[in-house]
């Protein structure tokens, strides 16, 4: 059983038993509790601190934990209107709407309610997590000399020489900076190369975090639609004319949620155009260590193909270990990183050491190719998995991309099916996944789904997910000959 559900059991089941106890009464002790319920102490201690966090108990160490007294009445709430006021004085000053909306984001990291099928997840399950591997290198780094002490703001050197490698040769150390993850980098990123009102072409669709990136800016997302072949050259040009703006945002390598690549010959198109543009690309290199086992050999980075400095490169180590992995990366050359890194250290100032070194002994242990080779096979199989049970059980919807790397699936919804009815449908069913909405900066063009096969615990899961994925389609839109139509004919997509 993974520890995180664990916990959960334990605390639902001494949630149940803590009324049986007075208010101030000792429980029992966290040994009993472990030989009662056979678990590790890790998992007492967790589901004993979120009843405290629940205010169901209180912990004293050294003294074990006692039920809680009831608490005292809440103090009557305070009048909060004015700050509708005060957050949208300067609205008539500022162009750009100041609110963000995160849901896209908040999706992929919120954790569904026990029994839910999880195809929304945005990070490995943990059984794909290198996790010992990771203890390890942070055991080891904690015990480097200096390990807890200040680093250099731009990062640690090997660190930096180690990604610059694996970006490409065109790309030094001095052209380096370590960042918190991939989504601090693109927001250091998107301040650096844009004004407040400025507009900013993005993929369409893209990425849920960028967009709100964007948005919180004060940036004005401007789309360039997407297809099998990546980001279309004449309508990127036709985009820059029209908006003048100075940035493109773009993931070349398993576009996330189309799983697109940007085809040889666009590749030098869009750094020609956006070169005459006089404008930055921002290469959101998230997921090229997740490439599944079949795919052949990569492209590389936009970034080493670039020697005059359009190119802006992000990339993580974040999706190939755990989401509490934010070791990432930003590449740059000229003037323009000077301005990265001061907005970097003004934001954060660094990341933390211990981190970089633990990031240091994970990449450069006998553990890192191994786990790298066993995340593609998975990945492969779990695609595979998930494909061929849309295939058999879900025809009505359309996946017109199969990707060779990632960790998701784009489906196109029938013509007149709501995917928030569809979500809605689905979570009802037991089953997490992705409007499509949120991935567009304008009208989209049809409803669509995002699949993740990432965050499940296994094929098998995969499988269940689908089969109750299909009921929530029955009762949206069902098949004909199925008897629970209810008049409603069923839609049909063009393949």
């Amino acid at each position: 059983m993974q520890e995180r559900s664990s916990v959960d059991e334990l605390a639902e089941r001494l949630r149940r038993e803590v009324n049986r106890y007075s208010p101030g009464e000792k429980l029992p002790s966290s040994r009993a509790l472990v030989e009662r319920f056979r678990v590790s102490p890790v998992t007492v201690s967790r589901a004993l601190a979120q009843l405290a966090a629940e205010g169901l108990v209180v912990t004293r160490p050294g003294a074990g934990a006692f039920r809680a007294r009831p608490r005292r009445p809440a103090a009557p709430a305070g009048d909060t209107s004015w700050q509708e006021v005060a957050l949208s004085a300067d609205a008539t000053a500022d162009p750009v709407p100041r609110s963000v909306d995160a849901s896209g984001v908040m999706a992929t990291l919120a954790v569904p309610s026990a029994g839910v099928i999880e195809f929304t997840g945005g990070y490995l399950h943990p059984s794909l997590q290198p996790e010992r591997a990771m203890a390890a290198a942070l055991s080891r780094a904690g015990r480097r000399p200096g390990a807890w002490g200040r680093p250099p703001m731009e990062g640690l050197a090997e660190l930096r020489e180690w990604f610059a490698r694996n970006i490409g040769a065109a790309v030094t150390a001095a052209e380096v900076l370590v960042t918190s993850g991939g989504q601090s980098a693109l927001t250091t990123a998107l301040r650096a190369l844009a004004p407040p009102g400025a507009p900013v072409l993005v993929e369409s669709p893209t990425y849920p975090g960028m967009l709100a990136i964007a948005r919180a800016a004060g940036l004005r997302p401007v789309p360039v639609p997407v297809d099998a072949d990546g980001v279309k050259p004449d309508l990127l040009a036709d985009a820059f004319r029209a908006s003048g703006a100075r940035v493109l945002v773009c993931q070349p390598l398993f576009q996330n949620p189309t799983g697109a690549v940007l085809a040889p010959e666009r590749r030098g198109e869009v750094l020609r155009i956006a070169r005459e543009a006089g404008a930055f690309v921002v290469e959101d290199d998230f997921v090229r260590r997740l490439v599944h086992e079949d795919a052949g050999p990569l492209p590389r980075p936009l970034a080493a193909d670039d020697p005059d400095g359009v190119v802006v490169h992000v990339c993580s180590l974040t999706k190939a270990t755990s989401p509490s992995f934010r070791v990432g990366a930003l590449a740059a050359r000229g003037p323009v990183l000077e301005r990265l890194r001061a907005i970097q250290v003004v934001d954060t100032f660094f990341v933390p050491r211990p981190l970089q070194e633990a990031a240091l002994e994970l990449v450069g242990s006998p553990a890192w190719p191994r786990h790298l080779r066993a995340v593609s096979a998975e990945l492969r199989a779990r695609r595979d998995a998930m494909t061929s049970a849309l295939r058999a059980h879900l025809p009505g919807l359309a996946l017109p991309h199969v990707p060779s790397g990632g960790y998701h699936l784009w489906l196109r919804l029938p013509d007149g099916v709501h995917e928030s009815v569809l979500a809605a449908a689905a979570l009802r069913a037991g089953v997490a996944v992705s409007a499509g909405r949120p991935y567009f900066s304008a009208e989209p063009p049809a409803g669509h789904v995002r699949l993740s096969f990432a965050a499940v615990a296994g094929t098998g899961e995969i499988a269940q997910g689908v089969r109750r994925l299909r009921a929530a389609c029955d009762e949206v839109f069902p098949r004909p000959g199925n008897r629970s139509t209810r008049g409603v004919r069923a839609a049909r997509i063009r393949p």
